[in-house]
């Protein structure tokens, strides 16, 4: 059945109610959830990319690199990295625009962030719910890309140093 809720209500809506009912995705083990986080960094993959691509066409003007991790285990808990790093980034020695999927060892389910911003929810099962994560992981990129111009200057952006006007 299809839900009536647009699709970022509905991944809010899933977050909440695995927080009421002490699951994710249905899953309550630990195990089991880890299954499910990376089942859902497989399924992230391309949209992730797809932004970072994006900005690196757009506004890097295709001199950025975009790499991933593939899901890392470590004793804070399991996570998967992609990141865009670009010639004017590494000059201005300022972290690379980053997308985290991360579930903490002590979190009760998996989130999103940036390099420089906030967490979002993670509750992505399927293909559908993946693409439909595409504004979120371009929003994160943005905020990041933003944030980092702040640490530095508009100069590390090559679309605008080579003359882009409105």
């Amino acid at each position: 059945m299809e839900s009536p809720h647009v699709e970022y209500t509905a991944e809010l809506l899933r977050h909440f109610a695995d927080l009421r009912d002490g699951t994710h995705g249905g899953a309550i083990s630990r195990q089991d959830k880890e299954c499910l986080f990376a089942a859902a960094v497989a399924l992230l993959d391309p949209h992730a990319r797809r932004s970072l691509e994006e900005i690196n066409t757009d506004l890097l003007l295709g001199t950025g690199e975009v790499t991933a991790t593939g899901l890392r285990r470590h004793s804070g808990g399991v996570d998967a990295i992609w990141a865009l790093t670009w010639p004017e980034q590494q000059t201005a020695m300022i972290n690379p625009i980053v997308i985290r999927a991360y579930y903490s060892a002590g979190a009760h389910h998996p989130h999103l962030e940036s390099g420089t911003a906030g967490d979002w929810p993670l509750n992505v099962f399927d293909e559908k719910q993946a693409a439909a994560e595409l504004p979120t992981l371009r929003a994160i990129a943005s905020a990041d890309l933003h944030n980092l111009v702040f640490q530095r200057d508009y100069r590390i952006i090559p679309a605008i140093v080579r003359g882009w006007t409105p």
